[in-house]
């Protein structure tokens, strides 16, 4: 019931702390899903998608001689509290996204990611395009990259043509003039952010961007460097399109 500030504070008192930490987990699914220390790890800003394993809760635990729980408890109030942890699922089982890799680069797969809004306040979707060209195409170390022209194609001609818009995914001459300037070599991802901002207070992740020199749409730019311009051409798409 405490503001913010307040109710870090609290939960920075030695004793409350340990009342906290002393407390089982009474369930069974909760338990396996939760406290998993060595499938957690600090997401960090900019966030890494592809830690290691040294790098999980469990590990850094051992190497400090505490708690995992304990250092998870602490890893979540920093940032005043707003600190996020990283709870990879079924993709990362070998500790590292070459799986991944694998489904990216076969020639039947589209690159998109989204469930419609169902789990906004523990995943952030929005992001997968920009993970795409930051992780894949510039800043990998665990794996091999993709190249810059294999990514842009996979995310936007491939897309567009695989759901009917012929119209669009390519620069050239009769084509909609759909196109992202980026700066490639300071493009990053910051730390996802919650906010409470939905209808009855409901949260959401938020993840901003750095890098996009300008969003073009249909030849109008949209945004500058991240900042709407105020200029809405956007219309509602029906069907196919036809190339020109």
């Amino acid at each position: 019931h405490l503001p913010l500030p307040d109710r870090i504070a609290a939960l920075r008192d030695p004793a409350r702390r340990a009342r906290i930490l002393a407390e089982p987990t009474d369930d069974a699914g909760l338990k396996v899903r939760l406290n998993n220390w060595d499938k957690i790890f600090p997401l960090g800003d900019p966030p890494d998608y592809e830690p290691p394993p040294e790098r999980s809760v469990a590990a850094m635990a051992a190497a400090r001689g505490m708690a995992a729980e304990a250092l998870c408890y602490d890893l979540m109030l920093e940032r005043d509290g707003r600190a996020i942890l990283n709870r990879p699922l079924l993709n990362y089982a070998d500790g590292d996204l070459a799986a991944i890799r694998e489904m990216m680069t076969h020639p039947h797969t589209l690159m998109g990611l989204g469930d419609g809004g169902a789990h906004v306040g523990y995943i952030c979707d929005a992001s997968c395009m920009t993970h795409m060209l930051v992780h894949w195409a510039r800043d990998r170390q665990r794996g091999p990259k993709l190249t810059i022209e294999q990514a842009v194609k996979r995310i936007s001609r491939d897309n567009a043509m695989a759901m009917g818009f012929a119209d669009r995914g390519v620069i050239a001459a009769g084509r909609k003039a759909d196109i992202n300037v980026i700066d490639f070599g300071r493009l990053r991802m910051r730390a996802p952010e919650m906010h409470y901002d939905l209808p009855a207070g409901g949260k959401r992740l938020v993840q901003t961007a750095e890098g996009y020199v300008a969003t073009v749409l249909s030849g109008a730019v949209t945004y500058r460097e991240g900042e709407a311009t105020g200029a809405l051409p956007g219309r509602l798409v029906r069907g196919p399109q036809a190339a020109a």
